[in-house]
C-alpha cells in the first residue's frame, strides 16, 4: 500500500497530498534554512515526482539562489506565512516539503543532515545521524 503524505500551512489555506515515499528526508543547517525556519535548521522530505503532488490553495513564491547558483523557489502561505514547500529550477521533478507542515509530523524520519559545517552548538542534531559539511554528491 502506498503511503500518502498530507499537510499544509498553519491556517489551512494551502494544502498538499503526495502519494509515495520520499527519496530523501533530511535536516539542512545552511544559513538560508536557518533564516526561513527561525531556528538552527530546516527539516525536509523530498519527493521525486512533482507531477504526483496535489496542491490546493495559492502559495506566494520567493526565488533565491542556492550555493550552486541555481534558482530555488520557496512556497509559503500568503495568509499565515507558513513555509510549505521548495522546488529547484535545476531539478524540476523534485518537490520538497517542510516536515513541520505535515499533518502527522511523526512520519518524518531524517536520514542525513547537510551543511553541518554551518551548525550552531545551541541546535544539536542527533549524534547518530550522518552529517555532511555541504550537500552530498547526488
Amino acid at each position: 500500500m502506498t503511503e500518502i503524505f498530507e499537510g499544509g500551512c498553519a491556517c489551512g489555506a494551502l494544502r498538499y497530498k503526495i502519494p509515495g515515499d520520499p527519496v530523501m528526508q533530511n535536516h539542512c543547517q545552511c544559513r538560508d534554512c536557518q533564516q526561513i525556519s527561525g531556528t538552527g535548521h530546516g527539516s525536509y522530505l523530498t519527493f521525486a515526482r512533482r507531477e504526483q503532488v496535489a496542491l490546493t490553495g495559492k502559495a506566494t513564491e520567493w526565488h533565491t539562489a542556492g550555493d550552486s547558483g541555481n534558482q530555488k523557489t520557496r512556497g509559503f502561505c500568503p495568509t499565515c506565512g507558513s513555509p510549505v514547500y521548495l522546488t529547484f529550477a535545476a531539478q524540476p521533478d523534485l518537490f520538497v516539503i517542510h516536515a513541520a507542515s505535515l499533518d502527522d509530523p511523526a512520519s518524518f524520519t531524517p536520514q542525513i543532515s547537510v551543511y553541518a559545517s554551518r551548525s550552531h552548538a545551541w541546535d544539536p542534531i542527533a549524534e547518530d545521524l550522518p552529517k555532511f559539511d555541504r550537500m552530498p554528491p547526488g
